[in-house]
């Protein structure tokens, strides 16, 4: 286990995508991109809310926990709704969100910072939790694993 390993929150992560997504634009590091889609990022903070907000309310719903650094206490295997499609829909919302704020503040280097977000929850938070979800679910957990995406 690495000492990163579900150290740092999933908001925090996001918050030092921003601001890099930000610097990369304020500092003018490479160019603008095309800002006739900027559109899209209406859409894609409406689906980031409604995935983590659905998500969190699943998670209420079945009265388990939603803290993402003890994965350890989670009651129930939510893998209905919204966790039919998509094994973690709170960090996909995320990056949703990190998208629609790169459309926002457009660069090339925009979508470099989306994909370490990506690269980092899956080694430092969701490894980690799929760790210990298949040691407190076992197969259930492994099955779930086999017919559900980590993202979509």
């Amino acid at each position: 286990m690495s000492r990163l390993e579900l150290k740092c929150p999933p908001p925090l992560v996001a918050a030092v995508c921003a601001l890099l997504i930000w610097l990369s634009r304020w500092l003018g590091i490479g160019s603008p991109l095309n800002t006739e889609l900027a559109w899209l990022k209406y859409g894609l903070v409406f689906t980031a809310l409604l995935l983590g907000f659905g998500a969190l309310y699943q998670f209420y719903r079945r009265g388990t926990t939603f803290h993402p650094h003890t994965p350890e206490k989670t009651r129930v295997l939510v893998d209905s709704g919204l966790f039919r499609y998509s094994r973690n829909p709170m960090y996909l919302g995320i990056l949703l969100l990190l998208a629609a704020y790169g459309l926002h503040e457009p660069s090339w280097l925009s979508p470099l910072w989306l994909v370490g977000f990506v690269l980092y929850m899956n080694r430092f938070q969701i490894h980690p939790e799929e760790r210990a979800l298949r040691s407190l679910f076992g197969a259930e957990y492994s099955r779930y694993m086999e017919r559900t995406r980590r993202w979509i």
